[in-house]
C-alpha cells in the first residue's frame, strides 16, 4: 500500500497537468483544483428534464437564473437587471443586465429567455402552473423579454427564481427548442463554470473549469442569489467514490476537499475531527415513497390507503438517520415549520396500525400481486427507506420485491410507464429539500393529472388538481392557508405518496476550504477559496 499510494496521486496529478494543458490554464495553477465527492453519481444532465439533485447542482455549475432566492427565501435579481409590473398585475417587463455571454461567446437575449421558460413550463411543477396564467412570453429587444398574464397571478418571481428542481436555468434558444420530453445534448450555457464535456465518465468524474468571461453580480452571495466569484480553475466532482467508509478516509487524508453528503453513520467521527469543518445547513429535506398509481396494485387506492396505515416515520428516521438532532417526525405534506403546514388528513399515518392497515388491505381486495420497490446503493441519506418500506408491507401481507440499483439507474427507469415485467415500478423513496414542497403549487407530488403530470406517480385527481388551481388563483393569506388544508387532506385520501418524515443533511470539507455555502438551497461551488 505504500507504494501503490504515491503511484496513484502521481497518476492523477499528471491527469490534471494534462487537462489542464489542454484547457490551455498553465500548470502552476493546478493547485486551485477543487475536488468535491458529490451526495450521488451524475448521469443525467439535463436539469428541466429531470428532478434529480445532481442534474440541478451541475445546472447550477454551467447556467445562470433570472431571478435567485437568497438565504432568508427572499426572491432577488441575478440574471435580470430591471422589471416593472402593470398597474393590472397582468404585464412584466424585464432587462437583462449587460455583460451576458454563453460559454460560446454569443449574447444571453431575450430570445434564448423566452425558449428556455416555455420549455421549462412544460416540466417543472411550479412552471406547469405560471403557464396556465401566461398568455404569451416574447422577446422585446435584444437584452428584454415581456411575459404577459391572462389574469394576475401572485408567484410569477417566486415561479422565475425557483431555487431548486426543476431550475429555470437559462440555455441557448438552440438548445431550449428541445422537445421537454427529450434530453438536450448541448451543454452550452453561461454560467461561472464550463462543462468539460470531453472528460465526462458517468460513475468516474465530471470536470468543470472556470469561466474567465462570466460577470458576477456585485451582491453578496447567499442562497442562490448574489455574487457567483469562482476563485478555483478547476472543480473535479469524484463520482467514483461511492463506499462511504472510503469517503470518510479520503476527507481525513486530504485526497477531496468537500464531502457533500456525510453518511450518517459516520457523522460522530466527522464531527471529532480537527481538520475538517462540518455543515448543517439552515434548510432542510423531508422524504417520501411515491406510489405508481398506474399499475397494480397501487392502480387501487384503498391499497395506498393501507400502506399509508402501516408506516410510522420515527422507524423510517431512526434506520435511515439515526442521530437524533439530524432528524424530526412531522405529519405535513408541506415542510414543517412553513405558512402551509398542518395535520389535515394525516390521521390515516398518524392515527393508523398494522391491524388498521391489514383490514384495509383486505377490504381492497389486493390479490397478492408482487410490489416492486426501488432501492438504491448508492445514495447514504435514503438508501434504508425502502428496507424500512418492504418490511412494514410485508407485516401487512403484501408481496415485496426490493430491487437494488444505483440512483442514476432509479431515475431513469421510475420515468418509465411500462408493465414492471418491462421494466416498470411499483413504490421508489427520495428526498426532496424543503423549498421544493412547501406549498401545493411547487410539490411536484401533489400534481394529479395522470399521465400529463411531468412528475413519476402519475397520480389523476380532478378534485385535488382543481383545489390547487384555486390556490393558485388565491391572494388572501387565510384563503391560501385554508385551501392548503383542503389539498393536504385530498392528497392523504388518495394517497399520492407517504411523507416520512424530515431531516438535515450535514455535509464537510477540509479546514483549508472557505467561502463554502451550504444553505440547503443546493450544493454550489462559487465564491470558495482554497489554500
Amino acid at each position: 500500500m505504500t507504494v501503490k499510494r504515491p503511484l496513484a496521486r502521481l497518476a492523477v496529478a499528471a491527469a490534471f497537468a494534462a487537462t489542464f494543458a489542454t484547457l490551455g490554464v498553465p500548470a502552476a495553477q493546478a493547485e486551485t483544483t477543487l475536488i468535491v465527492v458529490p451526495h450521488s453519481n451524475l448521469a443525467i444532465l439535463d436539469p428541466i428534464w429531470t428532478t434529480a439533485y445532481m442534474s440541478r447542482n451541475h445546472g447550477y455549475m454551467i447556467y445562470d437564473t433570472l431571478f435567485g432566492t437568497d438565504e432568508n427565501n427572499k426572491i432577488q435579481p441575478q440574471m435580470v437587471d430591471k422589471w416593472t409590473v402593470s398597474k393590472d398585475q397582468k404585464v412584466y417587463d424585464f432587462t437583462l443586465r449587460s455583460g451576458l455571454a454563453f460559454h460560446d461567446g454569443a449574447p444571453v437575449t431575450g430570445e434564448d429567455v423566452v425558449a428556455s421558460l416555455e420549455r421549462w413550463g412544460k416540466r417543472d411543477a411550479l412552471g406547469v402552473a405560471l403557464m396556465t396564467f401566461v398568455d404569451k412570453i416574447e422577446a422585446t429587444g435584444p437584452n428584454a423579454f415581456r411575459i404577459t398574464l391572462k389574469e394576475p397571478c401572485g408567484f410569477v418571481l417566486e415561479a422565475l427564481g425557483k431555487p431548486s428542481s426543476n431550475v429555470p436555468f437559462i440555455m441557448p434558444k438552440r438548445v431550449a427548442e428541445t422537445d421537454p420530453k427529450t434530453q438536450i445534448t448541448d451543454y452550452t450555457g453561461s454560467g461561472p463554470y464550463i462543462f468539460v464535456k470531453d472528460e465526462f465518465k458517468p460513475g468516474d468524474k465530471a470536470v468543470y473549469v472556470k469561466n474567465t468571461k462570466y460577470v458576477p453580480r456585485k451582491e453578496k452571495p447567499s442562497g442562490t442569489a448574489g455574487g457567483k466569484n469562482v476563485y478555483v480553475d478547476k472543480v473535479v466532482w469524484n463520482l467514483a467514490l461511492r463506499d462511504y467508509q472510503a469517503q470518510i478516509n479520503a476527507l481525513q487524508k486530504g485526497e477531496i476537499d468537500i464531502l457533500e453528503s456525510v453518511p450518517f453513520q459516520h457523522y460522530a467521527t466527522v464531527v471529532k475531527d480537527k481538520n475538517l469543518q462540518v455543515r448543517k445547513p439552515k434548510i432542510g429535506l423531508q422524504y417520501m415513497c411515491r406510489f405508481n398509481h398506474l399499475l397494480k396494485p397501487f392502480d387501487n387506492v384503498k391499497v395506498r390507503r393501507a400502506v399509508l396505515a402501516s408506516f410510522r416515520q420515527e422507524p423510517f428516521l431512526k434506520a435511515q438517520v439515526g442521530v437524533k438532532e439530524l432528524y424530526h417526525t412531522c405529519p405535513s405534506m408541506f415542510t414543517c415549520g412553513t405558512p402551509y403546514a398542518s395535520t389535515a388528513g394525516s390521521d390515516i399515518m398518524t392515527k393508523g396500525s398494522m391491524k388498521k392497515a391489514r383490514q384495509l388491505l383486505k377490504e381492497s381486495g389486493y390479490d397478492g400481486t408482487t410490489v416492486v420497490i426501488m432501492k438504491p446503493t448508492d445514495l447514504a441519506s435514503i438508501d434504508k427507506l425502502p428496507e424500512v418500506a418492504a418490511q412494514f408491507m410485508r407485516q401487512m401481507g403484501m408481496k415485496v420485491d426490493l430491487q437494488a440499483m444505483d440512483w442514476q439507474t432509479l431515475v431513469s427507469r421510475r420515468a418509465k410507464k411500462d408493465p414492471v415485467d418491462k421494466g416498470g415500478w411499483n413504490m421508489f423513496c427520495t428526498a426532496w429539500t424543503a423549498p421544493d414542497i412547501w406549498n401545493p403549487i411547487n410539490n411536484a407530488a401533489l400534481q394529479a393529472r395522470g399521465t400529463k403530470s411531468p412528475w413519476f406517480g402519475w397520480p389523476d385527481d380532478p378534485k385535488l388538481e382543481a383545489l390547487r388551481g384555486e390556490f393558485a388563483k388565491a391572494t388572501d393569506p387565510a384563503k391560501k392557508k385554508k385551501l392548503a388544508e383542503q389539498v393536504q387532506a385530498e392528497a392523504f385520501a388518495i394517497a399520492t405518496h407517504a411523507p416520512l418524515g424530515e431531516y438535515t443533511q450535514p455535509a464537510a470539507a477540509r479546514k483549508n476550504v472557505h467561502g463554502w455555502i451550504t444553505s440547503g438551497l443546493a450544493h454550489t461551488y462559487w465564491n470558495i477559496s482554497k489554500k
